[in-house]
């Protein structure tokens, strides 16, 4: 055998080296595209009562209608702190509001936590960020590499006073714009909401989605719908007749005592008594913008079909809790009835069952493990909150016996598969509900002898988790 020189032998190593590399690069390559996209909607003060194909007749919502038959729909899903900022910082971390730092307005998150975008960035994906931001600092240092129709604060100098569909002040979003990564404002686009507003979410979403990228993206795209202020969005304007919807089963003229946000910016945007007229009206306009919202969600899943990429994406539909409008003589959310904590959470896509609804109890921030553990990436150490992955895919269908939630300090409760405990510390009242027979939360039975074992349970588990979360008010 002819023996090689040196300059050959190192060139022949270079060449095996290279071709090597590439073999590498392209097997790393082609697990990147097998690996499913992942598209996560997100909405805004939505009821779980909102969606057509899950009980609600009254209610268009086509799109909603067809991603709930394609994938399966959780009934008892809950945000755990039901305000904006810190139901969407336990979505980012994983973690408990205890845990991240966040429990009301104007908190930063743990910087040492890692977040669900930063995860998915280092995994490969391209993690693209549209619509509302309600947290500390922008997208792009949190984790997400890019943002098209971001909307958040920083246009206060623009700001004039508005008021919505029926002639009241506003009071929400005032002084946000639209605005890009490098912090240019576009005031030109609307100071504030607009009635289209989640047209030019979609429309953001839908170019992210056109540029085809050869890795895997996880895109969220987060809805102010249907947040107030409300406005009709044009062509909804006729849409739902305020004299022909129901109102909810629950509904009360005003709320039997103070739950600790009585004198919040959302129980202010009605006046007391609530009257039946007046929340009819405001349903036909928050349906609205929700039969538009759902409209825009319809315009990103035709762009995923017509760029071939329908087939490969995982979809998580869900909101960050839920709203009175009418329960129980509320406006707002800041309360732990069922039509607030409990969100709609969607989830369509390649390998999950199609059609079912499952009553497992979850948490919104189990999203971020769960989607880790759906496209094969490891979860950090960090994450509190427990995959339900096996739940998705029809592989089980139980994660917790029972859910811990919390506002402030105004309220704590503990929910088993068929019984909630309401605790109000400031006032120091309780609520108990049987939540079978009594769905709706109408009859109070905390001073029934007959459950004083059934209160005793519930206490001591309410304490326990409490203790178990570091809560402040565990000693109380």
């Amino acid at each position: 055998m002819k023996k090689l020189s040196a300059e050959q032998l190192w060139m022949t190593c270079l060449a095996i080296a290279t071709l090597f590399g590439v073999l590498v690069i392209g097997a790393s390559s082609a697990a990147n595209d097998k690996r499913p996209n992942v598209l996560f909607l997100l909405t805004d003060d939505q009821r779980p009562d909102t969606i057509h194909e899950l009980g609600n007749a009254s209610i268009d919502t086509p799109n909603l209608d067809a991603l709930a038959r394609r994938g399966v729909s959780f009934t008892r899903a809950v945000c755990a702190n039901p305000i904006c900022t810190p139901s969407r910082a336990e979505i980012l971390s994983g973690c408990s509001g205890f845990r991240n730092g966040v429990i009301d307005f104007g908190k930063t998150i743990d910087p040492a936590l890692k977040l669900w975008p930063q995860t998915m960035t280092e995994a490969g994906y391209h993690s693209w960020y549209v619509g509302k931001w309600h947290n500390d600092g922008k997208p792009v240092q949190r984790g997400y590499e890019q943002t098209l129709g971001l909307f958040t604060g920083g246009g206060g100098k623009w700001w004039k006073d508005q008021v919505d569909w029926k002639g009241t002040p506003v009071t929400g979003y005032r002084g946000w714009v639209f605005q890009d990564d490098e912090q240019h404002l576009f005031p030109e686009r609307g100071v504030g909401l607009t009635p289209d507003i989640s047209g030019k979410f979609a429309d953001a979403a839908i170019e992210f989605i056109r540029s085809k990228p050869i890795e895997p993206f996880f895109l969220q795209v987060a809805f102010t719908a249907p947040h107030d202020p409300l406005y009709f969005p044009p062509n909804f304007e006729s849409k739902y007749a305020a004299d022909e919807l129901p109102l909810p089963e629950n509904f009360l003229p005003e709320h039997p005592f103070d739950h600790g946000n009585f004198d919040g910016r959302d129980e202010q945007l009605l006046p007391w008594p609530r009257t039946p007229k007046m929340i009819r009206e405001l349903l036909a306009v928050y349906y609205a913008v929700i039969s538009d919202m759902d409209h825009q969600v319809g315009r990103i899943v035709a762009a995923l079909r017509e760029t071939g990429q329908f087939d490969n994406t995982i979809i998580i539909f869900s909101s960050d809790h839920g709203l009175g409008v009418g329960s129980h003589g509320l406006r707002g959310k800041q309360s732990m009835y069922e039509h607030t904590i409990n969100v709609p959470l969607v989830i369509a896509g390649p390998g999950i069952p199609q059609g079912q609804v499952s009553e497992a109890q979850v948490y919104l921030r189990e999203l971020y493990p769960t989607t880790c553990d759906l496209v094969g990436i490891k979860v950090p150490n960090t994450v509190e909150g427990k995959s339900f992955a096996k739940i998705v895919k029809g592989d089980s269908n139980h994660t917790h016996n029972h859910v811990f939630c919390y506002f402030r300090d105004k309220q704590r409760m503990v929910r088993d598969s068929r019984w909630k405990l309401i605790h109000y510390p400031a006032i120091d009242r309780w609520q108990l509900f049987d939540l079978e027979a009594d769905p709706y939360e109408m009859s109070d039975l905390s001073k029934d002898e007959t459950k004083a074992n059934v209160m005793t349970r519930l206490r001591d588990l309410l304490h326990r988790e409490q203790v178990a979360a570091a809560d402040p008010l565990a000693a109380d």
